[in-house]
């Protein structure tokens, strides 16, 4: 048998078995790092961008994410979440800090919703900057903590 829980005994890649697997409370923690260029960065602060309220639509495309995570990366299993929250933190000029926030009661873990998240609020900046400056960076897509199931409670350091 592999150790690698997506492989099975003849190499394959499948979809781990979950079903004897108890229902724990879980949650994970994830973020992304969008640097941009001090006019992107004053549009998206004054909110002067055309296309609109940049970070109310990455908050709900984040969501959105976390919602279809199982049908973008093929072998998550759809998790009916409790709750995703996307928090930003612009207190370091020119570089959005982007939370992303993820719960569920459940069999497997939630980690991929929340760096899902993270990760597509964050591409959802870039398109509505990009009219102002390509050259902004997302950065730093990580997971920060995560907790409940059989490994318990990891946080990043």
């Amino acid at each position: 048998m592999s150790e690698l829980s997506h492989i099975d005994a003849k190499g394959k890649a499948s979809m781990v078995d979950v079903g004897h697997k108890a229902e724990t409370e879980r949650m994970a923690i994830a973020e992304a790092k969008v640097t941009m260029p001090q006019a992107a960065w004053d549009a998206l602060l004054n909110a002067e961008v055309a296309k609109g309220d940049v970070l109310a639509t990455a908050r709900i495309a984040g969501i959105m994410a976390a919602k279809n995570t199982a049908s973008l990366i093929p072998l998550c299993h759809p998790l009916g979440l409790d709750t995703v929250g996307i928090e930003f933190d612009t207190s370091t000029s020119c570089t959005l800090r982007i939370e992303a926030s993820a719960k569920v009661t459940g069999k497997t873990g939630i980690e991929m919703e929340a760096m899902t998240a993270a990760s597509i609020a964050a591409l959802t900046v870039y398109d509505m900057l990009k009219a102002i400056e390509k050259g902004i960076c997302i950065s730093s897509i990580r997971l920060l903590y995560k907790s409940g199931g059989k490994s318990g409670t990891w946080t990043c350091s």
